[in-house]
């Protein structure tokens, strides 16, 4: 378990980037052997984008609770170009799913949301946790005397709210 940080902070991350959330629905648990590929793929998945370090775009993720995940990736055009890559493991997982579910949707539900953040365009703010969320994939700024007004949502936000 990662030891929590004792005080408070924010995170900071230069430029825009990309919050990609996703999740699986297990509708019947009963047929393992459609859940279970797409459940035991995820580890494989998150291992390969980790060692192809930042030049993937892929900034880090945290869990969220069981089989749903916050991914952060430096730009749309990358988070596809993983995703369509035949020489990565999620092009060919994607393509076993589609043939394995035909006729049998119901019994998974996959989702995902992206989400396209400008640069500034976001507030975080974390207390006695270790990183997590944002604070996993970006630079830890600590709350200090320098930062007066920025305590709260507003003060973070500072020129962006209208």
């Amino acid at each position: 378990m990662t030891r929590p940080i004792p005080s408070q902070f924010t995170a900071r991350i230069e430029g825009g980037f990309v919050v990609f959330l996703i999740g699986m629905r297990i509708n019947k648990p009963w047929k393992i052997g459609t859940w279970w590929p797409v459940f035991s793929a995820m580890p494989r998945l998150l291992k390969e984008l980790r060692a192809a370090g930042p030049a993937s775009g892929f900034l880090g993720h945290t869990p969220l609770r069981p089989m749903i995940m916050a991914q952060y990736w430096r730009s749309f055009e990358q988070l596809e170009a993983y995703a369509r890559s035949k020489d990565s493991l999620h092009w060919p997982a994607w393509v076993a799913f589609n043939r394995r579910i035909k006729g049998a949707r119901g019994d998974i539900g996959i989702w995902h949301e992206t989400y396209l953040v400008r640069a500034g365009d976001y507030e975080c703010v974390y207390s006695g946790m270790p990183p997590f969320g944002l604070s996993a994939a970006a630079e830890l700024i600590r709350f200090g005397k320098d930062q007066v007004g920025r305590s709260a949502a507003r003060g973070r936000l500072a020129g962006r709210l209208e």
